[in-house]
């Protein structure tokens, strides 16, 4: 049940996402659905590739597949003066699937009984490769390479899980970390907290 939650909720938040993305470019309708299907599923595949694992082929996803397509839908759908107030939201739902996939790859990690690096990447993959390569398709620099503070929060998920300080088992224990984290996502943007950035002279 809480593998199914996050990963739906994930795959809505970066479905959403994906799209604003590319409506904010001026992308056609094929560029929103191939943004939001990248950010949706980018990290899973990502995850899988890097992990050695055999990767399930988008039209075997499932529901989740339907799901992202009717995300996808509903904000291209949305009418213009809708979307204008729904461009705030896009960290929200960028943070929202952040924290929930990075708690899904650690959780998926962990079902290989795979060591506390191999969790963390996972969490730090999962989480961040969807936003990553949305990014990277839209042409904008991805916000990993950026002074953002936004892989920390994957790393911090990997940590907390791998470390077992989070019953993976227990809902409200999960559940709990999932809504930190988005917390701390949308604070560190508020606030702008930055990694220390080093410049080099002219």
């Amino acid at each position: 049940m809480e593998w199914d939650f996050f990963n739906s909720m994930a795959i809505i938040a970066f479905a959403f996402s994906g799209a604003i993305v590319a409506l904010q470019e001026k992308y056609d309708i094929f560029g929103v659905y191939v943004l939001g299907l990248a950010a949706s599923f980018g990290g899973g595949y990502i995850r899988c590739v890097l992990m050695g694992l055999p990767v399930k082929p988008i039209w075997e996803q499932g529901s989740l597949l339907y799901i992202a397509l009717a995300a996808i839908t509903i904000i291209y759908m949305l009418p213009k003066n809708w979307l204008h107030s729904w461009n705030r939201w896009n960290d929200f739902f960028d943070a929202v699937g952040l924290s929930a996939f990075a708690i899904q790859g650690a959780i998926f990690a962990l079902s290989f009984h795979l060591p506390l690096g191999a969790v963390i990447l996972s969490s730090i993959v999962t989480g961040i490769g969807g936003g990553m390569l949305r990014d990277v398709l839209a042409r904008r620099k991805p916000m990993i390479l950026q002074q953002e503070i936004y892989a920390v929060w994957a790393i911090l998920v990997g940590v907390v899980i791998g470390m077992g300080w989070v019953d993976t088992h227990n809902v409200v224990e999960l559940y709990s970390l999932f809504i930190a984290v988005t917390i701390l996502r949308m604070l560190s943007i508020v606030y702008k907290w930055h990694l220390r950035l080093r410049e080099l002279p002219n």
